[in-house]
């Protein structure tokens, strides 16, 4: 009975994690299908099966084997910087480029992980906190977009929803103890819908239109073709993707206090990279650790994989049946903006509690963070800025989150030295 009860808390705490996920994952295959002019069936396809590959990609990255696993309580879901690349791909030499070229990165991450997993002495908490409070403070604004309903101008209904959403999760943290207290988010999410419903803000229609059933299939969009400067693109946006999931890593690693070593990273990075390969093999996109869900595992204060492994399934599930899955959609953006708001806060809180740890006497210190911290939200905030530059430069130095890590790295390079401690 006890191991029932356990499994269906992990379940419902699962639920959350998706739902905390899910709205993100399903953005980047609606804009890249509508710049390249999917037929709904397309769409229907493409949002069902990336849905799918996320839970794989999960499932993959969670557990821990010999080969490949980190074994942290960490949700993948599709890498939001490959969506530029991708277009301009896809327009320029049609699907069949755009999975060519995610296969040979997602090969190219397993061939470089062991590489890769030896600099984890490049992240120290000087370096770590400065990265991880940067995507805190980089995806408030995609909160706030989502409470004006990525409309610019929030209305008086968008912000009373957000408002309620943030007090229910807020209550639930200060009243509530234990079980509850871990499902707030879920509560809120839940409790903003059925408010959202009584204003008319819901739309049912997604869950009518979606099919029963359906079955990824390997080349739906034909065989992949190999173009070397599309590989070349996607490389790169698949070594900016590591180098944020070593933040998303190494911030779990603290909250959950397990230990990280170049061997754990090393089966992440692999993890990472095969699951990439499967995202270009059924034709979906690369997949990367997602940032909102360290925030859940902060706010939950529940550590353990098992939430996760539920997770996974869940998404597999609703990768297998749409109707189920589109009823996630049925969130209005201003209640789901309500709840990120606070997730993504203690993304950035747990980035300044990692930064407590140093020594901040040292004033080399203080500013290594403090331009890490600047150029990120900077560049991330005005990618306008470098429109004059080339498209590829563009799409590197306009995320915030990387230029963050590449500044905070060097500078402490710089000032502090490279020190050697990595257990194998």
């Amino acid at each position: 009975m006890a191991s029932q009860n356990k499994n269906g808390q992990a379940a419902v705490l699962g639920l959350q994690h998706l739902l905390a996920m899910y709205s993100g994952s399903i953005l980047v295959p609606i804009m890249i299908g509508a710049a390249l002019k999917y037929t709904p069936e397309q769409m229907t396809y493409l949002i069902a099966t990336d849905i799918f590959m996320a839970g794989v990609a999960t499932f993959l990255q969670v557990q821990m084997n010999k080969f490949f696993g980190i074994g942290l309580p960490v949700v993948l879901g599709v890498a939001f910087q490959s969506v530029a690349p991708l277009i301009i791909i896809g327009q320029k030499h049609g699907p069949s480029a755009i999975f060519g070229s995610i296969i040979v990165s997602g090969l190219f991450v397993i061939l470089i992980s062991g590489f890769f997993s030896k600099v984890k002495n490049l992240f120290p908490p000087l370096v770590t906190g400065s990265v991880i409070t940067t995507i805190g403070l980089t995806l408030i604004p995609v909160a706030m977009g989502n409470i004006s309903d990525n409309k610019g101008v929030a209305s008086a209904q968008d912000l009373l929803l957000a408002g309620i959403t943030m007090l229910i999760i807020l209550a639930l943290n200060f009243f509530a103890k234990g079980f509850l207290r871990s499902i707030a988010v879920l509560i809120g999410l839940v409790a903003g819908t059925a408010i959202a419903a009584t204003m008319g803000m819901v739309d049912s229609s997604v869950v009518a239109q979606a099919p029963w059933v359906h079955l990824p299939t390997p080349f739906y969009f034909g065989w992949p073709t190999f173009d070397i400067p599309s590989i070349i693109m996607m490389i790169i946006i698949a070594m900016v993707s590591m180098v944020e999931s070593t933040g998303v890593y190494l911030a779990l690693s603290d909250i959950t206090g397990k230990e990280l070593t170049a061997d754990k990273l090393k089966k992440g990075y692999r993890a990472e990279g095969l699951a990439v390969m499967l995202g270009g093999v059924f034709n979906t996109f690369p997949y990367t650790g997602f940032s909102q869900n360290v925030g859940l595992v902060q706010l939950s204060g529940i550590k353990s994989r098992r939430p996760i492994f539920f997770a996974a399934g869940f998404l597999v599930l609703l990768g297998i049946l749409p109707k189920a899955g589109a009823m996630a959609q049925m969130i209005p953006a201003p209640v789901l903006g309500g709840g990120m708001m606070i997730m993504f806060g203690m993304v950035a809180v747990q980035g300044i509690r990692m930064l407590s740890r140093v020594d901040f006497t040292n004033d080399h210190n203080l500013l290594i963070a403090g331009v890490a911290i600047a150029v990120g939200i900077g560049f991330n905030g005005a990618p306008d800025t470098f429109k004059n530059l080339p498209a590829n430069v563009q799409m590197f130095i306009s995320n915030g989150i990387v230029m963050s890590s590449i500044t905070a790295i060097i500078l402490n390079l710089i000032f502090n030295g490279y020190k050697p401690k990595v257990k194998a």
